[in-house]
């Protein structure tokens, strides 16, 4: 072998020593730590909503080799909503990975009911409140904002922690008085009417005027209040 080879060899064999010289060393708490917050900063939450973050425990049978560069993570592409495999590498001059599951748990505010409603109770800030509840387990379309139920009546008994959506409740209720609002681009027209059923934000419902007497059809828009669009 000549001198050179033997030189350059020699400067390589050095340069890789270095290189695991300088290898920085993690135990399983750091790596734990480094796959929640790389989950934390790269998977959205909702508005308003918060998210909890528990890494498996690492098998002390795997272990945690060195590393001469910063460790990197990714998450697949495709992945569940309350578990994701994160992938934690080492590319440095000794690589290696591990895949370790991390649990996810998405909470968002939700209207709920603080003790036991009866059916045609009225709404207010003593029986509802907002709560954070798992998304995973919200089932229907919930409300989120106090105000605009406030007022409304449960259309069936609701259970204490039970969620407020817009099948128990009706905002607009049969038998009441409500406000009828036909409006176009150009004017607006206020009369009164009596719902003729019960009905919830958004819904058609229909009505009928008491000053003429008409049946007309209407979307529900606040409390006791509906809108025809001319």
């Amino acid at each position: 072998m000549s001198k050179l080879k033997i030189l350059i060899t020699f400067f390589l064999f050095l340069a890789n020593v270095t290189s695991i010289c300088n290898a920085a060393s993690y135990d399983r708490e750091f790596v734990r730590n480094f796959a929640k917050t790389f989950v934390e900063q790269n998977i959205a939450v909702p508005d308003n909503g918060k998210m909890v973050v528990t890494p498996a425990t690492i098998d002390s049978r795997i272990a945690i080799k060195p590393c001469s560069v910063p460790l990197s993570a990714n998450i697949p592409e495709k992945y569940s909503s309350r578990n994701v495999n994160v992938k934690i590498y080492c590319s440095g001059s000794a690589p290696w990975h591990i895949f370790l599951p991390v649990k996810i748990m998405t909470t968002v505010p939700v209207l709920v009911a603080l003790n036991k409603i009866n059916k045609g109770s009225v709404l207010n800030s003593s029986n509802v409140a907002l709560k954070q509840k798992d998304i995973a387990k919200i089932r229907g379309e919930v409300l989120a904002d106090l105000e605009v139920v406030i007022g409304a009546r449960a259309k069936r008994s609701l259970y204490q922690g039970k969620n407020i959506t817009k099948k128990n409740i009706c905002i607009v209720c049969k038998g009441d008085n409500v406000t009828i609002i036909a409006q176009s681009k150009s004017f607006m027209i206020k009369t009164d009417g009596v719902a003729l059923k019960d009905a919830s934000f958004g819904e058609q419902v229909s009505v009928k005027n008491i000053r003429s007497g008409r049946t007309v059809s209407a979307r529900v828009k606040a409390i006791n209040q509906v809108v025809i669009n001319l």
